[in-house]
């Protein structure tokens, strides 16, 4: 057996990156869902890109924190709302309060210090196309096997296994 690992057709980080946002999108609706009343201690640490495409928030807080921040959920949040590809909250900075709109694409961080649970992301960018690839092997129009003659359905394939 050699060291080299082919390079993966599948895109599985980007697979992985997605259902890990889609546990953040399910936490949060849960929690909109709920009043936005959070269970028990729990609270929440969320770090996103400010310059990321779609992010929303006061020019003050972009000048303040122009590559990225962090907010927490806990006490003094309102109009939390979840959609699919994003959600938006409202948050005192200062004294001042202020609405924004995170896509989750933008997250690159979300912590619950309560029960020791957190997740690192690697932020996307949605002006970015992603890397292509190239067409899978298995999709040429004319079958690779040919059903037995006998009538059955059983189909005969081969994957050449080495010894």
């Amino acid at each position: 057996m050699t060291d080299d690992t082919p390079d993966s057709l599948i895109p599985y980080d980007e697979i992985v990156q997605e259902a890990l946002r889609a546990v953040v999108a399910r936490v949060l609706g849960q929690v909109e869902a709920s009043g936005g009343t959070l269970p028990g201690n729990h609270h929440f640490y969320i770090t996103f890109r400010t310059h990321a495409p779609g992010v929303d928030i006061p020019a003050h807080l972009k000048a303040r924190f122009p590559e990225e921040m962090t907010i927490v959920l806990q006490n003094k949040f309102w109009d939390l709302k979840v959609a699919e590809d994003h959600f938006s909250v409202g948050l005192t900075f200062n004294q001042v309060p202020a609405s924004l709109f995170v896509p989750f694409a933008a997250i690159t961080a979300f912590v619950d210090p309560a029960v020791d649970f957190g997740l690192q992301f690697q932020a996307l960018d949605a002006d970015v196309e992603p890397e292509p690839h190239d067409p899978a092997q298995n999709d040429s129009p004319e079958p690779l096997a040919k059903p037995a003659e006998d009538g059955s359905n059983v189909v005969s394939v081969d994957f050449g296994r080495k010894k």
